[in-house]
């Protein structure tokens, strides 16, 4: 298959791409930054920022011409909850890179696109397990709420009216190779190999981690089983909740490391408890995820001493 993917550059984007063309598919990348991790990956990335619609569509009329796409995979988003609750214009980046995308896919003719929402849909609600059927738009927590819920609608109206057929994941924590940004594992990771204090904020916040490769296999069977699961919703994440708490104090024992663990109060706009539902993923897609969270977060660890 011909798939085009943006945010090629990012933690999810790199992994995707490069399991794709292990795989013998044919991968184009956008992304507004080079990719720093994987080669092979970067050769394919053109940089692009995509709020800018007129060099988009400049793209299209260049270096996409011509060429036929069977797949695209949108990924591009800023994505760290609370820098939106205190910049929220990121969240209208967000609304904008979906709609230029979608425009791109309408404009180039491309049948299946895929929309990578997120947890955060649901706000804070008080259920042990959440479906798919549990967002509500009057529980935005946030404007990155705000930017899936609404992007979700979006999606859904550009199937409705143009004959997109589309896909959204909602997912849930991706963690492992290819970050070193500022999201709670390298924070802590890195904050821990320096005996640095890790701030906790909220002791019982529980969240459902799932590693980076379950969340890139769940993606590559839905792009395989796409036909046949046109116009879902669907949780993908490991189906399992552990606090922050205990993040900060596995990787600290982890890294025998001497950083102080301090609790915090929970901040504004992220939500305090999410254990996803995955049968959905597992009965339409065959999904089945199989990293833990001690066998993952070691991972995490191993990579992040070896590569950063």
């Amino acid at each position: 298959m011909n798939i085009l993917i943006t945010g090629s550059s990012g933690t999810i984007g790199t992994r995707l791409c490069e399991r794709l063309m292990e795989a013998g598919h044919t991968v184009t990348g956008l992304d507004w930054v080079p990719n720093k991790w994987q080669k092979n990956v970067d050769a394919i990335t053109h940089q692009i920022d995509l709020r800018d619609a007129t060099k988009l569509r400049e793209l299209i009329k260049t270096t996409l011409s011509g060429k036929s796409f069977d797949c695209v995979v949108h990924l591009a988003a800023n994505a760290r909850v609370y820098e939106l609750v205190e910049d929220p214009t990121k969240a209208l980046d967000n609304f904008t890179t979906l709609f230029n995308t979608l425009e791109l896919t309408r404009t180039l003719k491309i049948k299946r696109f895929i929309f990578a929402s997120s947890r955060e849909s649901y706000g804070n609600i008080d259920v042990e397990m959440i479906k798919e059927d549990m967002v509500r738009v009057d529980n935005c927590e946030s404007p990155y709420t705000a930017s899936k819920v609404g992007g979700e609608a979006l999606v859904h109206s550009y199937r409705r009216c143009y004959d997109i057929g589309t896909l959204i994941f909602r997912f849930s924590n991706v963690y492992g190779m290819y970050d070193d940004s500022e999201r709670v594992v390298p924070l802590f990771i890195r904050l821990a190999l320096a005996n640095k204090p890790m701030t906790v904020f909220g002791k019982d916040k529980c969240l459902d981690f799932t590693y980076i490769d379950d969340t890139v296999t769940g993606i590559i069977q839905g792009i395989e089983k796409f036909d046949s699961v046109n116009g879902e919703v669907m949780n993908l994440a490991f189906g399992q909740g552990n606090t922050i708490l205990k993040l900060a104090e596995t990787i600290k024992a982890m890294k025998g490391s001497s950083a102080e663990i301090i609790m915090g109060k929970p901040r504004i706009g992220e939500i305090i408890h999410y254990v996803a539902d995955i049968t959905k993923a597992r009965q339409k897609l065959g999904y089945n995820p199989k990293i833990s969270f001690d066998e993952g977060v070691k991972k995490a660890v191993e990579w992040y001493a070896k590569n950063t």
